[in-house]
Protein backbone atom coordinates (compact mmCIF):
# COMPACT_ATOMS: atom_id res chain seq x y z
CA UNK A 1 0.00 0.00 0.00
CA UNK A 2 1.17 3.73 -0.65
CA UNK A 3 2.49 5.07 2.48
CA UNK A 4 0.37 7.98 4.03
CA UNK A 5 1.87 11.24 2.98
CA UNK A 6 2.36 13.81 5.52
CA UNK A 7 2.82 17.67 5.19
CA UNK A 8 3.84 19.42 8.05
CA UNK A 9 6.67 17.85 10.68
CA UNK A 10 5.85 16.41 14.03
CA UNK A 11 8.62 17.76 16.61
CA UNK A 12 9.70 14.41 17.96
CA UNK A 13 11.25 14.32 21.38
CA UNK A 14 13.25 11.19 21.82
CA UNK A 15 13.70 9.90 25.58
CA UNK A 16 15.38 7.71 28.05
CA UNK A 17 15.72 4.00 29.37
CA UNK A 18 12.62 1.23 28.79
CA UNK A 19 10.60 4.42 27.51
CA UNK A 20 13.36 4.82 24.56
CA UNK A 21 13.06 1.27 23.57
CA UNK A 22 9.23 1.26 23.59
CA UNK A 23 9.56 4.27 21.28
CA UNK A 24 11.50 2.95 19.03
CA UNK A 25 9.57 -0.30 18.47
CA UNK A 26 6.53 1.60 17.92
CA UNK A 27 7.60 3.55 14.58
CA UNK A 28 9.23 0.67 13.39
CA UNK A 29 6.43 -1.95 13.77
CA UNK A 30 3.23 0.28 13.80
CA UNK A 31 4.35 3.24 12.34
CA UNK A 32 7.01 3.44 9.79
CA UNK A 33 5.54 0.74 7.56
CA UNK A 34 2.17 3.05 7.24
CA UNK A 35 3.28 6.39 7.13
CA UNK A 36 5.99 8.43 5.15
CA UNK A 37 7.06 9.94 8.36
CA UNK A 38 8.53 13.80 8.70
CA UNK A 39 9.61 15.15 11.77
CA UNK A 40 12.25 17.30 13.41
CA UNK A 41 13.94 15.45 15.70
CA UNK A 42 15.70 16.58 19.15
CA UNK A 43 17.77 13.71 21.35
CA UNK A 44 16.30 14.67 24.72
CA UNK A 45 17.67 11.50 26.45
CA UNK A 46 19.80 12.14 29.41
CA UNK A 47 23.50 11.87 27.91
CA UNK A 48 22.60 14.38 25.20
CA UNK A 49 20.79 16.92 27.59
CA UNK A 50 23.49 17.18 29.35
CA UNK A 51 26.04 17.21 26.31
CA UNK A 52 23.77 20.34 25.12
CA UNK A 53 23.58 21.65 28.74
CA UNK A 54 20.26 21.18 28.07
CA UNK A 55 19.76 23.65 25.65
CA UNK A 56 18.00 20.40 23.47
CA UNK A 57 14.99 20.89 25.12
CA UNK A 58 14.60 24.65 25.03
CA UNK A 59 15.48 24.11 21.04
CA UNK A 60 12.56 21.05 21.22
CA UNK A 61 9.98 23.61 22.69
CA UNK A 62 10.72 26.31 20.51
CA UNK A 63 10.11 23.66 17.53
CA UNK A 64 6.66 22.97 19.07
CA UNK A 65 5.64 26.51 18.88
CA UNK A 66 7.03 27.05 15.47
CA UNK A 67 5.31 23.45 13.94
CA UNK A 68 2.15 23.47 16.53
CA UNK A 69 1.93 20.12 17.02
CA UNK A 70 5.08 17.48 19.17
CA UNK A 71 5.31 14.12 20.52
CA UNK A 72 7.43 13.12 23.84
CA UNK A 73 9.04 10.05 25.01
CA UNK A 74 8.76 10.25 28.65
CA UNK A 75 12.58 11.55 30.19
CA UNK A 76 14.42 11.48 33.31
CA UNK A 77 14.22 14.68 35.48
CA UNK A 78 17.66 13.47 37.49
CA UNK A 79 18.30 13.95 41.47
CA UNK A 80 21.23 13.54 43.19
CA UNK A 81 21.53 9.33 42.56
CA UNK A 82 20.79 10.22 38.68
CA UNK A 83 23.73 13.09 38.45
CA UNK A 84 26.36 10.04 39.89
CA UNK A 85 24.69 7.67 37.62
CA UNK A 86 25.13 9.33 34.09
CA UNK A 87 28.20 11.90 34.93
CA UNK A 88 26.08 14.67 34.81
CA UNK A 89 27.52 18.26 34.90
CA UNK A 90 24.40 19.36 36.95
CA UNK A 91 20.91 17.69 38.37
CA UNK A 92 19.47 19.26 35.41
CA UNK A 93 15.14 20.53 35.58
CA UNK A 94 12.71 18.91 34.79
CA UNK A 95 12.12 19.05 31.02
CA UNK A 96 8.66 18.61 31.00
CA UNK A 97 8.71 21.91 33.27
CA UNK A 98 11.08 23.86 30.98
CA UNK A 99 8.53 22.77 28.27
CA UNK A 100 5.64 23.46 29.73
CA UNK A 101 7.22 27.29 30.91
CA UNK A 102 8.35 28.04 27.13
CA UNK A 103 4.79 26.87 25.44
CA UNK A 104 3.12 29.09 28.34
CA UNK A 105 0.82 25.55 28.50
CA UNK A 106 -1.80 23.48 30.62
CA UNK A 107 -1.40 19.45 31.09
CA UNK A 108 -4.59 17.36 30.37
CA UNK A 109 -4.89 13.50 31.17
CA UNK A 110 -7.51 11.38 30.55
CA UNK A 111 -7.82 7.60 30.88
CA UNK A 112 -7.95 5.42 28.28
CA UNK A 113 -11.42 3.50 28.16
CA UNK A 114 -10.19 -0.49 27.17
CA UNK A 115 -12.91 -2.98 28.06
CA UNK A 116 -11.90 -5.26 30.29
CA UNK A 117 -10.30 -2.43 32.90
CA UNK A 118 -13.38 -0.73 33.95
CA UNK A 119 -13.73 2.31 36.54
CA UNK A 120 -14.34 1.48 40.11
CA UNK A 121 -16.68 4.49 40.06
CA UNK A 122 -19.31 2.65 38.26
CA UNK A 123 -21.48 5.50 36.92
CA UNK A 124 -18.07 6.93 34.66
CA UNK A 125 -18.90 5.71 31.64
CA UNK A 126 -16.46 8.09 29.50
CA UNK A 127 -13.30 9.38 29.70
CA UNK A 128 -13.06 12.16 32.66
CA UNK A 129 -10.06 14.60 31.20
CA UNK A 130 -8.25 16.53 33.90
CA UNK A 131 -6.93 19.69 33.42
CA UNK A 132 -4.66 21.09 36.39
CA UNK A 133 -3.43 24.64 36.98
CA UNK A 134 0.42 23.86 37.52
CA UNK A 135 1.57 26.86 38.86
CA UNK A 136 2.30 28.75 41.87
CA UNK A 137 0.14 27.91 45.40
CA UNK A 138 1.42 25.03 47.65
CA UNK A 139 4.20 24.13 45.48
CA UNK A 140 6.35 27.26 45.38
CA UNK A 141 5.01 28.56 49.20
CA UNK A 142 7.21 30.28 51.59
CA UNK A 143 6.72 28.59 55.23
CA UNK A 144 7.93 29.63 58.75
CA UNK A 145 7.96 28.17 62.11
CA UNK A 146 6.88 30.47 64.85
CA UNK A 147 8.93 29.50 67.86
CA UNK A 148 6.37 31.69 70.36
CA UNK A 149 4.00 34.42 70.80
CA UNK A 150 3.71 37.09 68.72
CA UNK A 151 2.27 38.36 65.43
CA UNK A 152 2.36 37.13 61.96
CA UNK A 153 1.68 39.36 59.10
CA UNK A 154 1.20 39.39 55.62
CA UNK A 155 2.85 42.49 54.14
CA UNK A 156 3.19 43.67 50.71
CA UNK A 157 6.03 46.42 49.27
CA UNK A 158 5.06 48.19 46.14
CA UNK A 159 7.51 49.10 43.52
CA UNK A 160 6.99 52.86 44.80
CA UNK A 161 7.88 51.54 48.38
CA UNK A 162 4.11 51.53 49.64
CA UNK A 163 3.73 48.81 52.24
CA UNK A 164 0.32 47.24 52.62
CA UNK A 165 -0.46 45.16 55.79
CA UNK A 166 -2.79 42.39 57.26
CA UNK A 167 -2.53 40.81 60.21
CA UNK A 168 -2.12 37.15 59.70
CA UNK A 169 -2.29 36.27 63.49
CA UNK A 170 -1.67 36.62 66.69
CA UNK A 171 0.18 33.49 68.11
CA UNK A 172 0.00 32.87 72.11
CA UNK A 173 2.16 29.87 71.44
CA UNK A 174 4.07 27.99 68.73
CA UNK A 175 2.90 27.48 65.27
CA UNK A 176 3.24 27.64 61.63
CA UNK A 177 2.24 30.17 58.52
CA UNK A 178 2.79 29.39 54.92
CA UNK A 179 2.64 31.99 52.13
CA UNK A 180 0.85 31.48 48.37
CA UNK A 181 0.85 33.02 45.40
CA UNK A 182 0.14 33.16 41.69
CA UNK A 183 -0.38 35.87 38.97
CA UNK A 184 -3.47 37.31 37.02
CA UNK A 185 -1.15 36.47 33.58
CA UNK A 186 -0.57 32.67 34.35
CA UNK A 187 -4.34 32.19 35.26
CA UNK A 188 -5.20 33.74 32.34
CA UNK A 189 -3.45 31.64 30.61
CA UNK A 190 -4.56 28.53 32.19
CA UNK A 191 -8.10 29.97 31.65
CA UNK A 192 -7.43 30.24 27.96
CA UNK A 193 -5.54 26.60 27.53
CA UNK A 194 -8.78 25.23 29.59
CA UNK A 195 -11.12 26.91 26.64
CA UNK A 196 -9.34 26.44 23.99
CA UNK A 197 -8.78 22.03 24.64
CA UNK A 198 -12.61 21.85 25.36
CA UNK A 199 -13.38 23.30 21.90
CA UNK A 200 -10.86 21.15 20.59
CA UNK A 201 -12.22 18.34 22.14
CA UNK A 202 -15.69 19.32 21.72
CA UNK A 203 -16.39 18.49 25.34
CA UNK A 204 -18.09 20.52 28.68
CA UNK A 205 -15.62 22.05 31.12
CA UNK A 206 -16.53 22.02 34.75
CA UNK A 207 -14.08 24.61 37.25
CA UNK A 208 -14.06 24.04 40.57
CA UNK A 209 -12.63 26.64 43.78
CA UNK A 210 -13.26 27.63 47.18
CA UNK A 211 -14.20 31.25 46.63
CA UNK A 212 -16.42 31.08 49.43
CA UNK A 213 -13.63 30.60 52.01
CA UNK A 214 -10.80 32.30 49.72
CA UNK A 215 -12.56 35.48 48.82
CA UNK A 216 -10.17 36.84 47.03
CA UNK A 217 -7.67 34.19 46.42
CA UNK A 218 -9.69 31.30 44.93
CA UNK A 219 -12.03 34.27 44.24
CA UNK A 220 -9.80 35.48 41.24
CA UNK A 221 -9.69 32.71 39.77
CA UNK A 222 -13.27 32.36 39.51
CA UNK A 223 -13.40 35.92 38.56
CA UNK A 224 -10.59 35.44 35.29
CA UNK A 225 -11.93 32.25 34.25
CA UNK A 226 -15.35 34.20 33.87
CA UNK A 227 -14.15 37.24 32.49
CA UNK A 228 -12.18 35.01 29.66
CA UNK A 229 -14.89 33.01 28.74
CA UNK A 230 -17.34 35.77 28.36
CA UNK A 231 -15.23 38.05 26.47
CA UNK A 232 -13.48 35.37 23.93
CA UNK A 233 -15.42 32.00 24.04
CA UNK A 234 -19.09 32.25 25.46
CA UNK A 235 -20.23 32.60 21.67
CA UNK A 236 -17.92 30.00 20.20
CA UNK A 237 -18.68 27.62 22.97
CA UNK A 238 -22.79 27.92 22.57
CA UNK A 239 -21.84 27.08 18.86
CA UNK A 240 -19.63 24.30 19.60
CA UNK A 241 -23.35 22.97 21.38
CA UNK A 242 -20.71 22.84 24.69
CA UNK A 243 -21.15 24.39 28.17
CA UNK A 244 -18.76 26.09 31.10
CA UNK A 245 -19.82 26.12 34.39
CA UNK A 246 -18.26 27.41 37.67
CA UNK A 247 -18.76 25.26 41.00
CA UNK A 248 -17.41 25.06 44.35
CA UNK A 249 -14.53 22.36 44.41
CA UNK A 250 -16.62 20.40 47.01
CA UNK A 251 -19.65 20.15 44.84
CA UNK A 252 -17.33 19.61 42.10
CA UNK A 253 -15.90 16.25 43.29
CA UNK A 254 -19.82 15.69 44.55
CA UNK A 255 -20.97 15.99 40.26
CA UNK A 256 -17.78 14.22 39.45
CA UNK A 257 -18.53 10.72 41.68
CA UNK A 258 -22.31 10.40 40.26
CA UNK A 259 -21.39 11.90 36.69
CA UNK A 260 -20.94 9.79 33.31
CA UNK A 261 -17.62 11.48 32.48
CA UNK A 262 -17.10 12.63 29.43
CA UNK A 263 -15.98 16.20 30.41
CA UNK A 264 -12.88 18.29 31.07
CA UNK A 265 -12.21 19.06 35.14
CA UNK A 266 -10.30 22.15 35.68
CA UNK A 267 -8.46 22.04 38.82
CA UNK A 268 -6.36 24.58 40.74
CA UNK A 269 -2.96 23.01 41.27
CA UNK A 270 -3.15 21.14 44.80
CA UNK A 271 -6.10 20.00 43.81
CA UNK A 272 -5.25 18.96 40.47
CA UNK A 273 -2.42 16.98 41.73
CA UNK A 274 -5.19 14.99 43.93
CA UNK A 275 -7.85 14.34 41.82
CA UNK A 276 -5.79 13.37 38.74
CA UNK A 277 -4.07 10.90 40.75
CA UNK A 278 -7.85 9.81 42.04
CA UNK A 279 -9.14 9.73 38.59
CA UNK A 280 -6.28 7.64 37.24
CA UNK A 281 -6.15 5.00 40.26
CA UNK A 282 -9.92 4.81 40.00
CA UNK A 283 -9.60 3.93 36.04
CA UNK A 284 -6.73 1.64 36.45
CA UNK A 285 -3.25 2.56 35.60
CA UNK A 286 -0.62 5.60 34.40
CA UNK A 287 -0.28 3.07 31.18
CA UNK A 288 -3.53 3.70 30.34
CA UNK A 289 -3.61 7.19 30.71
CA UNK A 290 -3.36 10.04 27.98
CA UNK A 291 -1.16 13.55 28.20
CA UNK A 292 -1.22 16.24 26.41
CA UNK A 293 0.10 19.95 26.81
CA UNK A 294 -1.77 22.79 25.83
CA UNK A 295 -1.05 26.32 25.13
CA UNK A 296 -3.48 29.14 24.85
CA UNK A 297 -2.10 29.58 21.23
CA UNK A 298 -3.26 26.41 20.18
CA UNK A 299 -0.02 24.40 20.05
CA UNK A 300 -0.03 21.09 21.20
CA UNK A 301 2.49 18.93 22.63
CA UNK A 302 1.52 14.80 23.31
CA UNK A 303 3.51 12.29 25.87
CA UNK A 304 2.88 9.38 28.34
CA UNK A 305 1.45 10.24 31.41
CA UNK A 306 4.19 7.92 33.10
CA UNK A 307 8.14 7.75 33.46
CA UNK A 308 11.04 5.89 32.04
CA UNK A 309 10.29 3.00 33.62
CA UNK A 310 13.53 2.42 35.18
CA UNK A 311 13.01 -0.81 36.41
CA UNK A 312 12.49 -2.60 33.33
CA UNK A 313 15.14 -0.97 31.54
CA UNK A 314 17.81 -2.56 33.84
CA UNK A 315 16.51 -6.18 33.35
CA UNK A 316 16.32 -5.00 29.45
CA UNK A 317 20.31 -4.33 29.42
CA UNK A 318 20.64 -7.64 31.11
CA UNK A 319 18.87 -9.06 28.49
CA UNK A 320 15.56 -10.24 30.65
CA UNK A 321 12.24 -10.50 28.80
CA UNK A 322 10.21 -7.75 29.95
CA UNK A 323 6.21 -6.73 29.82
CA UNK A 324 6.37 -3.15 29.86
CA UNK A 325 3.18 -1.42 28.38
CA UNK A 326 3.60 0.67 25.51
CA UNK A 327 -0.23 1.96 25.10
CA UNK A 328 0.06 5.66 26.85
CA UNK A 329 2.74 5.88 24.42
CA UNK A 330 1.16 4.58 21.35
CA UNK A 331 -1.81 6.88 22.32
CA UNK A 332 0.90 10.08 22.40
CA UNK A 333 2.11 9.10 18.62
CA UNK A 334 -1.93 8.67 17.73
CA UNK A 335 -2.39 12.24 19.71
CA UNK A 336 -0.21 14.21 17.66
CA UNK A 337 -0.98 12.28 13.99
CA UNK A 338 -4.32 13.34 14.87
CA UNK A 339 -3.90 16.83 15.64
CA UNK A 340 -1.30 17.31 12.71
CA UNK A 341 -4.21 15.56 10.66
CA UNK A 342 -6.58 17.97 11.33
CA UNK A 343 -4.91 21.03 11.15
CA UNK A 344 -3.46 19.91 7.79
CA UNK A 345 -6.61 18.76 6.27
CA UNK A 346 -5.31 15.26 6.50
CA UNK A 347 -7.70 13.06 7.00
CA UNK A 348 -6.54 10.13 6.41
CA UNK A 349 -3.83 10.96 8.83
CA UNK A 350 -6.05 11.21 11.82
CA UNK A 351 -7.85 7.69 10.56
CA UNK A 352 -4.92 6.31 10.59
CA UNK A 353 -4.77 7.54 14.41
CA UNK A 354 -8.26 6.27 14.66
CA UNK A 355 -7.28 2.82 13.51
CA UNK A 356 -3.98 2.48 15.65
CA UNK A 357 -5.78 2.97 18.73
CA UNK A 358 -8.02 0.56 17.71
CA UNK A 359 -5.76 -1.94 17.08
CA UNK A 360 -4.46 -1.81 20.43
CA UNK A 361 -7.35 -1.54 22.59
CA UNK A 362 -8.68 -4.38 20.42
CA UNK A 363 -5.28 -6.71 21.28
CA UNK A 364 -6.24 -5.62 24.89
CA UNK A 365 -10.01 -6.83 24.78
CA UNK A 366 -9.75 -9.86 22.77
CA UNK A 367 -7.42 -11.04 25.97
CA UNK A 368 -3.68 -10.08 24.94
CA UNK A 369 -1.95 -7.89 27.27
CA UNK A 370 1.01 -6.89 29.08
CA UNK A 371 1.46 -8.18 32.48
CA UNK A 372 0.57 -5.10 34.60
CA UNK A 373 -3.21 -5.18 32.90
CA UNK A 374 -3.69 -8.92 33.67
CA UNK A 375 -3.69 -8.05 37.32
CA UNK A 376 -6.42 -5.47 36.87
CA UNK A 377 -8.73 -7.08 33.58
CA UNK A 378 -12.43 -8.46 34.78
CA UNK A 379 -11.63 -10.55 31.39
CA UNK A 380 -11.97 -14.50 31.85
CA UNK A 381 -9.41 -14.99 29.17
CA UNK A 382 -6.58 -13.55 29.24
CA UNK A 383 -2.85 -14.00 27.54
CA UNK A 384 0.19 -12.11 29.06
CA UNK A 385 2.29 -10.93 26.68
CA UNK A 386 5.67 -9.65 27.37
CA UNK A 387 6.41 -6.02 25.32
CA UNK A 388 7.64 -7.32 22.25
CA UNK A 389 4.78 -9.76 21.53
CA UNK A 390 2.28 -7.15 22.66
CA UNK A 391 3.13 -4.96 20.03
CA UNK A 392 3.08 -7.55 17.16
CA UNK A 393 -0.59 -8.32 18.47
CA UNK A 394 -1.22 -4.63 17.61
CA UNK A 395 0.47 -4.94 14.57
CA UNK A 396 -1.04 -7.95 13.51
CA UNK A 397 -4.65 -5.97 13.90
CA UNK A 398 -3.59 -2.85 12.67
Amino acid sequence: MAKIQMKTPLVEMDGDEMTRILWQMIKDELILPYVDLKTEYYDLGMKHRDETDDQVTVDAANATLKYGVGVKCATITPNADRVKEYGLKEMYKSPNGTIRAILDGTVFRAPIAVKGVEPNVKSWKKPITLARHAYGDVYKNTEMRIPGPGRAELVFTGADGKETRKTIFDFESEGIIQGLYNTVPSITSFARCCFEYALSTRQDLWFGAKDTISKTYDAEFRDVFQKVYDEEYASRFQAEGITYFYTLIDDAVARVMKSEGGFIWACKNYDGDVMSDMVSSACGSLALMTSVLVSPKGVFEYEAAHGTVQRHYYKHLKGEETSTNPVATIFAWTGAFRKRGELDQLPELAEFADRLERATLQAIESGYMTKDLTLLTTLTEVHPLNTEDFIHKIAENL
